[in-house]
């Protein structure tokens, strides 16, 4: 999408969510959006995480969310706690799961949500 292409993108309610939660928490997987997205607390998952992941995978067919490649080690992510992230047993694996990051294009979509 270039910025002459005026491509319409209908997209869900829940996936514009995802776009803004990963724009204010930063790279995060279906496992934790599914329990925290936009910061809602709680253990009970307040989505299905096979419904956030699928969202994750139409969004990243349409160029605005890619997997995330960086290093999540020794580094809070989304809207966890830094502290809970830090006492991990073992600091040297990565976090379990597919982790999601905005590409340029989503960045500015989700900005747009934003602001809405």
């Amino acid at each position: 999408m270039k910025a002459g292409d005026k491509k319409e993108i209908n997209l869900t309610d829940l996936e514009k969510k995802i776009l803004v939660h990963i724009l204010k928490y930063g790279p995060d997987n279906a496992w934790l959006m599914a329990r925290r997205l936009l910061g809602i607390s709680g253990w009970r998952p307040s989505y299905s995480e096979d419904e956030i992941e699928a969202a994750c995978l139409h969004l990243e067919s349409l160029g605005l969310l890619q997997k995330y490649n960086g290093s999540l080690k020794w580094l809070p992510t989304s809207s966890i706690k830094p502290w809970i992230k830090f006492k991990q047993r073992n600091r040297d694996k990565k976090p379990k799961g597919i982790y999601f990051d905005l590409t340029k294009e989503g960045k500015k979509l989700a900005k747009q949500f934003k602001n809405s």
